[in-house]
């Protein structure tokens, strides 16, 4: 089949020929194998994952995303307004992929540590309120201050700052029960 002929199609009938061939891999798998990747699956701690609702507002903890479309990824997944906890960057990296969802839903942006003029630059005119926080307890403590019922808290880091993602998952997990 050609690339023409393949566009000529459309995109609905690819998509679907796409899951037939997905769904065939599977049929050929074994029972074993495929209870093997479907455990797998349970690694995946700290990505998108629910810590606790506190006086009405949810709490994310997307310490895995440590790369822009990660965290592109988490914005564009939850529902309504955020409040997004980042790391300052330690090195430059393009944020503008990230504009688009946080021009939509992100109300305010915290930024922990280091030099938080990167995404000052990167968000400023797009983000409504833009904080740097010295740790994670601060910045929880002025996303509980934000005058705003429907929002939600989501740390994804958008960077890696060398510090283990279980390390910063924990913190995240743990300054949020001392709520």
């Amino acid at each position: 089949m050609t690339i023409e002929t393949l566009a000529k199609q459309g995109r609905d009938r690819v998509h679907t020929g796409l899951a037939g061939i997905d769904t065939q891999r599977l049929k050929a798998m074994r029972n074993a194998s495929l209870r093997a990747c479907f455990q797998r699956l349970e690694e995946t701690s700290y990505r998108m994952e629910f810590v606790a609702r506190v006086y009405g507002r949810e709490y994310i903890n997307d310490a895995a995303s440590r790369s822009i479309n990660s965290t592109w990824y988490a914005l564009e997944s939850i529902q309504g307004g955020l409040i997004w906890i980042a790391d300052a960057p330690v090195e430059d990296a393009d944020y503008s992929r990230l504009v688009p969802p946080a021009l939509r839903k992100v109300r305010m942006l915290l930024i922990l540590g280091g030099d938080s003029e990167r995404l000052r630059k990167a968000f400023g005119g797009v983000i409504p309120v833009i904080e740097a926080c010295p740790t994670m307890a601060a910045a929880l403590q002025k996303a509980c201050l934000y005058e705003a019922d429907d929002v939600k808290v989501l740390y994804s880091p958008a960077c890696d700052n060398g510090v283990p993602v279980s390390d910063e998952g924990e913190l995240f997990r743990h300054e949020v029960n001392e709520l």
